[in-house]
């Protein structure tokens, strides 16, 4: 294939930036066939393959929500993605993000010592500035050692990493570091359900944890990166 790419292609690395951006992690090919317009997600998966084959996207094979716009497309093609000059510069800048400590990843356990309330700065972790979502505060992000395996399906594993965002608001969906009766902490997806919130595992031998609304619950961040440990 050409490296000039067409421009259903440039829909389509548009989409996948666009949708690591907002929400975090990559589109579904569903997804990329609703906001393209494209018929099939064979096709989608035809459009992957040639941008990967170019060095345009990157992806873990066999794995979803794993997409995302290698530098190579983000320095050809910044103005498409509505990525700026100063985003370009983050590609070489470094960020040091403070490791406050652990986030269970499985039942609500007690808060242990060296978790988020406790904060170490002593120890840091060190990252591509233009990893990070172009929404979050860069200033204000803490690192998470996960434990547990509830959310081995997003991607999460025992011993992973998570660059938290912190924020007391959250939509459904999202990935966020639950603290319930004020001494027991949690990484799950959040739901705000009519009378409850449901925190919802990624991992389908787990079953969701349902907190009514007379429970304290309290959010204290969500997460924007995820950094696998292999």
């Amino acid at each position: 294939m050409a490296k000039k790419i067409s421009d259903r292609h440039k829909q389509v690395l548009k989409v996948v930036q666009k949708h690591n951006d907002e929400y975090g992690y990559a589109p579904s090919y569903r997804d990329i066939c609703e906001e393209t317009e494209i018929t099939s997600t064979s096709m989608v998966n035809y459009y992957l393959k040639q941008l990967e084959e170019v060095g345009y996207i990157q992806r873990e094979e066999n794995i979803s929500r794993t997409l995302s716009v290698t530098e190579k497309a983000k320095r050809k093609y910044h103005q498409l993605l509505g990525i700026t000059e100063d985003f370009i510069n983050d590609m070489v800048r470094s960020l040091s993000v403070p490791m406050v400590g652990e986030i269970v990843a499985s039942e609500p356990v007690p808060v242990p010592a060296g978790d988020i309330g406790l904060q170490d700065y002593e120890n840091s972790v060190d990252l591509a500035a233009s990893l990070i979502p172009r929404n979050a505060d860069n200033e204000n992000l803490f690192a998470l050692e996960v434990k547990g395996d509830s959310m081995i399906d997003a991607m999460v594993n025992d011993g992973d990493i998570v660059i938290m965002k912190p924020s007391q608001e959250v939509k459904n969906g999202e990935m966020v570091a639950v603290r319930i009766n004020e001494d027991e902490t949690t990484l799950k997806y959040f739901f705000k359900e009519d009378d409850r919130v449901r925190l919802q595992p990624a991992n389908p031998t787990m079953d969701p944890i349902f907190v009514e609304k007379s429970t304290p619950i309290e959010i204290q961040g969500k997460v924007v990166l995820v950094l696998r440990q292999i």
